[in-house]
């Protein structure tokens, strides 16, 4: 119901509301929220007007705009008259030029925008007060029903309620400046410019017949090296048009006020406070290169219009308004984020291939794939493939690989996991299963779980071990039925001891929890728990380190009689070996703590000596945590070196993980989101990389390779969803070559089973009048 004049109608559908900030999102709002209730009383303060904007071109998505025509025909026929469309993407580097088609763009400048929308809130009848600070947000609060802060980036109303709303702010490492060419480019254009102070990117598209967008980006030491911290507006104008002449014909470029500026990343927990709830760049912001936020804005002012008609009250509607945004803007800036780490990267991937590097490019985001570009550009997509040794007809992830003496026949590894269902350390019927299945899957490598080399170094009762003969005989069964009965399919086994770890019950009982019976002590390279309630482990003395070492040389040698492939030492998820690599884990004062050289000491003897007995043909790898996701844990640059000091010992290659070394991590999940450890590490260390974490479709798995961000990848949950996923990937991609081979007795089931017709007629059920 409407409000009456004076105090707001707490619980109502809102009748008074105040809108702050006049961008985009804003001017949408209060348009929106006028049209579907022309009584409503909408005040939108804005301290500029439309002319004195920042930024030139705005991209909106097809998807954004179907919801703008149907929210809004009028708006929308507005826009469709101003927008100027393309295909194009071109990536041009070291003076070579890459197109890909098919990509769809539209465009228009941000004043026109800005001009229709305000068009529109003066014919519906909103109250729109330019050059005009609003009002303190508790005065707007009391009086009325709804305040909305579109106010930008740097929101006053954000910070007025920041215990509320709990922002994240996070500064980035790039400088980067909006600016402006008096022509339009015929695509989006991404340009290289590699300077005698570092490497510059160019970031251009059109946006009206004449004019395009045009932003300069690089890293703040390139940026200050290049002296642009000491030059007026003018001359950083200028130095741009100059580095990139070829990119503009020699064209001068043109500034709106522009300045050089660092992307922020905004989060907020919460978006509502009482009536108070944040719109655009206020409650999100997701990096220019994904084009990302006028079109968050727009979809937040259809959304909170949308929940404001279909609830019945205020807070009801923004919870709902909540619940549908957040999720949707997570995936946003998760694909945001690793396009602008991308760009913070560049000058690791330049020396890649021209067709790499633009595919590297293209799919910097994961949100265009390998598949994706197929569809839309076959041609560019072939040559690619063709750049990266693809026979033809051949996805990337069944090209071979080799390590040393083994040559995988395709690219995909079945991860580690841990079964808990040895007796004694002893692998039964359900490891044989298990890991048979998996090898007749199609993987190229077969990983066992972590197989521990003492009892005292399992994790639970039920842990796997090689500490005993009886363990390398049943070992030996697995790894004979595989090279029999799975041929060309290859088999390793990852040794380590649980350090502080151990002695907790079986996973399903209560993942971490200490026994409730029947412990054995633990150790660790420092006297930590785990956790609260853990076992505190004793710190190792100098002649246990020695009998540790020697009890992985003599794991190591079983596995070698055993008869495994390949070796992979585990370094990572906070167990033994990893717990010294850690300062959050490692707290020694003798040589093997302090810093990551001493820290890297045990584990690289650990190594060493584990290396020296393993058949020098077979490969060994590591796998590392390249961040504890923890403040004062391992960086990402520790990693680097970790990988580097690893590799310099003979490791064949790093298996990329992350976290599990503290309980107090905080990861950032998401789709492949380990894979940006293992893409750094691979072109910083120079090492190969086995890539694992939320890879969950062949499209990733070649996706990744193409990109050249990993050389293997390792799946685990999709191997327990489908121990053939490697075969059916094949035959999904139409692939019967040798990279995927089907065990005999399987080859009837190589093609899907045909389901029930579903183009039958329909009974009839009712009768037409």
């Amino acid at each position: 119901m409407a409000a009456d004049a004076g105090t707001p109608v707490p619980g109502a559908r809102p009748a008074r509301i105040a809108i702050v900030g006049g961008g985009p999102g804003g001017l949408y709002t209060a348009a929106l929220l006028k049209r579907r209730a022309p009584e409503r009383r909408v005040t939108l303060w804005e301290r500029t007007t439309p002319d004195h904007t920042f930024g030139f071109g705005v991209v909106l998505s097809d998807e954004t705009l179907g919801g703008i025509e149907h929210a809004d025909p009028t708006v929308h026929e507005a826009l469709r008259q101003d927008f100027t469309r393309w295909d194009d993407i071109e990536i041009v580097h070291r003076n070579t030029r890459q197109t890909a088609g098919g990509h769809g763009f539209a465009a228009l400048g941000r004043k026109r925008l800005l001009e229709i929308l305000h068009a529109r809130c003066h014919t519906l009848g909103v109250d729109l007060r330019p050059h005009t600070e609003a009002p303190p947000v508790e005065r707007l609060a009391d009086t009325h029903d709804l305040v909305v802060a579109a106010d930008g980036v740097h929101s006053a109303v954000r910070e007025a309620y920041a215990d509320s709303f709990r922002p994240r702010v996070t500064a980035h490492r790039c400088r980067y400046i909006w600016l402006a060419a008096d022509f339009a480019f015929d695509a989006f254009r991404f340009e290289i410019a590699e300077t005698e102070h570092g490497v510059m990117q160019l970031h251009g598209y059109p946006y009206a017949p004449g004019a395009s967008t045009v932003i300069v980006e690089m890293r703040e030491e390139v940026w200050h090296a290049a002296g642009f911290d000491e030059v007026t507006p003018q001359e950083s104008v200028a130095r741009c048009a100059k580095i990139f002449a070829d990119a503009l014909g020699g064209r001068p470029l043109r500034s709106n006020s522009s300045a050089w500026t660092t992307f922020r990343t905004v989060v907020n927990e919460r978006w509502s406070h009482g009536n108070v709830v944040l719109l655009g760049d206020a409650a999100h912001t997701a990096h220019f290169s994904i084009g990302s936020g006028t079109k968050l804005a727009v979809e937040d002012a259809l959304a909170l219009t949308a929940c404001l008609e279909e609830h019945p009250d205020l807070r009801s509607a923004l919870t709902a308004y909540e619940e549908e945004r957040k999720p949707v803007v997570a995936s946003t800036q998760r694909a945001a984020r690793a396009s602008l780490e991308w760009f913070e990267n560049l000058a690791l991937y330049v020396d890649q291939p021209p067709r790499r590097f633009a595919f590297n490019l293209l799919t910097r985001s994961r949100r265009v794939t390998h598949d994706n570009l197929r569809l839309r550009d076959g041609g560019f997509t072939a040559g690619v493939e063709a750049e990266f040794g693809c026979r033809p007809g051949t996805p990337p992830m069944f090209t071979p690989f080799r390590l040393r003496g083994l040559t995988l026949r395709n690219r995909v590894v079945v991860s580690p996991m841990d079964m808990y269902s040895a007796a004694d350390g002893v692998p039964g019927d359900l490891h044989l299963v298990h890991l048979g299945a998996r090898a007749l899957g199609g993987a190229a490598l077969v990983m066992t779980e972590m197989v521990c080399v003492s009892p005292e170094g399992r994790i639970t009762p039920g842990c796997a071990g090689l500490y005993t003969g009886r363990q390398g005989q049943a070992w030996r069964r697995i790894t004979d039925f595989v090279h029999e009965r799975a041929p060309g399919t290859a088999i390793g086994v990852q040794l380590g001891h649980s350090g502080r770890k151990g002695s907790t019950r079986l996973m399903w009982e209560g993942m971490d929890e200490p026994l409730p019976d029947g412990n054995w002590p633990l150790v660790a390279a420092s006297p930590l728990p785990y956790k609260p309630g853990s076992q505190l482990p004793r710190e190792l003395s100098r002649a246990q380190l020695t009998d540790l070492r020697e009890q992985f040389v003599a794991a190591a040698g079983r596995a070698a009689r055993a008869g495994f492939d390949l070796l992979e030492l585990h370094c990572a998820h906070g167990y033994l070996l990893s717990g010294f690599l850690s300062p959050l884990t490692n707290r020694r004062t003798d040589a093997y703590g302090g810093s990551l050289e001493r820290r890297l000491r045990f584990p690289l003897e650990v190594f060493d000596a584990v290396r020296a007995v393993w058949p020098e043909e077979r490969p060994m790898t590591v796998r590392i945590s390249a961040t504890d996701w923890a403040d004062g844990g391992t960086t990402a640059e520790d990693a680097v070196e970790i990988a580097r000091a690893f590799a310099a010992h003979g490791a064949d290659a790093i298996d990329v993980s992350t976290g599990q070394v503290v309980a107090e991590e905080a990861p950032e999940y998401g789709r492949s989101y380990q894979t940006p450890f293992a893409d750094r590490i691979r072109h910083e260390a120079r090492v190969p990389v086995i890539a694992v974490g939320a890879i969950s479709s062949w499209d990733d798995v070649n996706s990744l390779l193409l990109a050249g961000r990993a050389d293997l990848c390792a799946l685990a949950r999709p191997h327990l969803y489908d121990p053939h996923w490697t075969l059916h990937a094949a035959a999904e991609q139409g692939y019967d070559g040798p990279g995927a081979r089907w065990p005999a007795p399987y080859r009837a089931g190589s093609r899907p089973p045909r389901t029930g017709r579903t183009d039958a007629p329909r009974p009839r059920l009712t009768l037409g009048t």
